[in-house]
């Protein structure tokens, strides 16, 4: 280890009083295992190989075969670079929960931090060895990551190791099998040293990929050029901490707020569900949750309840006109008068008596009630009619451009990742803003109260009280986020895409979020067209509002291309197409099938129904049915059962060796066949709707 070049930063411990030192030093962990069972037939899985590295090159490289071996060389790793509770070595893991499964009972742990249950992204031994996840740092699968390195050419090794065999410890392992671990870990490595180099010592890189936009966005609503940018500012307006102490929550009312949040909006046209259909156009919007966060109007101050002499007075469409209003809706016999598709998710709506439900979205209901946006309402008017409905529990709040700092972030991550894309000299930055600005809805919606993960020596969860982790929520000094924002963010752009769906009507195929595909695109050119002016007049609406350069909206490619953001942009003529339904669909382009089925391996999924119809892509669609079948070896898809209990078994690997195996916890991997199993009502609802018939509904 004398070859390992490092420094060291010291971070203060707000919990311990102290500080705490850091090795600067790229750290990086992973293991083989096998998944087998034991003679009494019981789920069976333990490590076999283990690959550790440090330094950017893998200047330390060693591996191991057993637990005991991996604890001996952290004790010589530790004693060589002085590692204890307050001079820590960090090394990263990709995928950390998977790992963690198997060597939980093996360290006395200091602390646990996650995200979920069995989900840890940072685990602290007693002894100062610090592991945290790469993978949801990165967002990336290792062999993706590989391919998104600026400085380091690196490629994830495939299909050199045959899983399906059993090994273990005393298993011999071939210089291509540890060429694997060596590659892997050394892919982690170099991952772990471009982000020193962007972020400069250990300590500023964050947890995760959500958290670089955070730091990212609050720093702009709170700092400039290191120095205090808004708390110091006489001007109210753009003071954030006072515009952060207007905007407050009730307990009730953020339990309302989650009622009410839906995400994207994905479904089908039942009229052209299972059809093989022809020259099938695809449209999507650029960025679609940024661009209405800078186009629409959210609620920026505490919400209010109106009395209901003042709803007399001024009426409900003057609140829904004027307000940001959250609502709770009663309605009789609702029906759907649109057709081509179904706009309220069953999972949001308590429904009694007969009801019509296709594919998870509510047609007909002999009474419904749900909570919903005003920007849902105008919506809901449009593909709804009813005997009788009432509005109860209104809440309204006074509604604004988001805040300036936020409005500029999103304007600076766009303006990245259009110009500096195929730049060369500017991957990193390019790749950084380009994850940053998918993430900058998200940090909106993060919840506010969720029961505490605990681990000690097994997992729990701790309940938490609502009144004060809203209370905490209030009055937290850097606090820079209002989560009704994010209920509105999806609210506008679920909108956004249902006034194309209204448009198009019958030409209506399908919808996934931020894209619709339809028949006919000069037909709808000109809805096109118009939406497309609609939007940027808009957000030019906000930036003049803000007096921000109008330019930022349409920056250029390195080509000279300008990318306007949140219109809609052709992506692509389809020769042939067919959905079963939300998140099930195959696509025939330039003479290639691609295959999206949730769930399913695109690649894995596809290769096997072109192999199964000897490449002719007729039969791949005749193939690609409601009972369709991917045997377990071609899925790509594993089931996980998680061993928590220590088991000991004789195991008798490929090679005839046999051992006697002890693993005190492990996750047990199997492949897992894939059935496509769409519900026999929702084929019975849309072979009707197609025929002229509708359902009645069942109780």
């Amino acid at each position: 280890m004398e070859n390992l070049i490092y420094t060291t930063t010291k971070k203060y411990n707000f919990h311990t009083k102290a500080s705490v030192e850091y090795l600067n030093l790229e750290g990086a962990f992973d293991i083989e295992t096998t998944s087998t069972y034991t003679k009494k037939g019981k789920k069976f899985s333990f490590m076999y190989l283990w690959g550790f590295g440090l330094g950017e090159h893998g200047d330390f490289l060693t591996y191991g075969r057993t637990w005991d071996e991996f604890k001996e060389m952290l004790e010589e790793v530790s004693n060589e670079l002085n590692i204890h509770i307050n001079r820590r070595l960090v090394i990263y893991v990709h995928n950390l929960g998977y790992e963690f499964q198997f060597m939980r009972k093996l360290f006395e742990w200091d602390t646990v931090f996650s995200i979920d249950e069995r989900k840890p992204i940072k685990a602290l031994t007693t002894g100062g060895i610090e592991f945290r996840d790469s993978y949801i740092l990165s967002g990336y699968n290792l062999e993706s990551l590989a391919s998104n390195l600026v400085n380091h050419k690196n490629k994830k090794m495939v299909g050199d190791l045959d899983y399906k065999l059993i090994r273990h410890h005393k298993t011999e392992i071939t210089d291509e099998e540890l060429k694997y671990m060596e590659n892997d870990v050394t892919i982690i490595l170099n991952y772990i040293n471009e982000q020193l180099e962007q972020y400069g010592n250990i300590t500023k890189i964050p947890l995760t990929n959500t958290g670089r936009v955070r730091e990212y966005v609050k720093h702009k609503c709170y700092y400039t050029e290191g120095k205090s940018k808004y708390k110091s500012s006489k001007s109210k307006q753009n003071n954030y901490r006072f515009i952060m102490d207007n905007l407050t929550l009730k307990p009730d009312e953020y339990i309302k707020l989650k009622r009410t949040f839906m995400g994207g909006f994905t479904h089908s046209n039942p009229i052209h569900t299972d059809k093989v259909l022809k020259d099938v156009n695809s449209i999507d919007f650029t960025s679609s949750y940024p661009s209405v966060m800078i186009a629409e109007q959210f609620p920026m101050g505490t919400g209010f309840t109106p009395t209901k002499e003042d709803i007399l007075k001024n009426g409900y469409d003057y609140y829904l006109n004027n307000f940001c209003c959250m609502l709770n809706v009663s309605v009789q016999n609702l029906k759907n008068v649109f057709i081509y598709d179904s706009y309220l998710s069953e999972s949001k709506c308590k429904i009694e008596g007969e009801k019509l439900i296709t594919n998870g979205r509510v047609f007909n209901a002999e009474y419904l009630n749900t909570y919903m946006t005003d920007v849902d309402y105008s919506i809901f008017k449009r593909c709804y009619s009813w005997d009788r409905i009432e509005i109860h529990d209104l809440i309204c709040y006074p509604k604004g451009y988001l805040p300036k700092p936020i409005i500029e972030s999103i304007l600076a991550l766009y303006q990245d990742k259009t110009t500096l894309k195929g730049v060369k000299g500017k991957e990193v930055e390019y790749l950084l803003s380009k994850g940053m600005l998918n993430s900058i809805y998200g940090m909106t919606v993060t919840d506010i109260v969720k029961d505490e993960i605990t681990y000690k020596d097994e997992w729990g969860q701790e309940q938490v009280s609502i009144e004060e982790e809203i209370e905490r929520y209030n009055s937290k000094k850097s606090r820079f986020l209002f989560y009704p924002w994010g209920v509105w963010v999806t609210a506008y752009a679920r909108r956004n895409l249902w006034l194309g769906i209204l448009a198009i009507k019958e030409d209506y195929i399908y919808s996934d979020t931020d894209s619709i595909k339809f028949f006919n695109y000069s037909k709808h050119e000109k809805f096109i067209e118009g939406y497309n002016n609609l939007v940027i007049n808009k957000q030019l609406k906000t930036l003049d509002y803000y007096n921000i350069n109008p330019e930022l909206l349409s920056p250029k490619t390195v080509k000279g291309t300008a990318k306007p953001l949140g219109v809609w942009d052709f992506e692509g003529l389809y020769s042939r197409f067919k959905t079963l339904g939300a998140k099930r669909y195959l696509v025939e382009e330039d003479n290639k099938l691609y295959l999206t089925v949730a769930g399913l391996s695109k690649m894995n999924g596809i290769n096997y129904m072109i192999k199964q119809c000897n490449n002719d892509f007729t039969k791949v669609f005749e193939m690609f049915t409601d009972d369709l079948k991917i045997p377990k070896e071609n899925t790509g898809k594993n089931t996980h059962t998680y061993i928590d209990d220590e088991i000991t078994d004789t195991i008798i690997d490929y090679q005839g060796k046999s051992e006697v195996i002890t693993s005190v916890s492990g996750i047990h991997l199997e492949s897992a066949q894939y059935s496509l199993s769409i519900s026999d009502y929702f084929v019975k609802f849309y072979t009707m709707l197609q025929n002229g018939y509708t359902l009645k509904g069942d109780k």
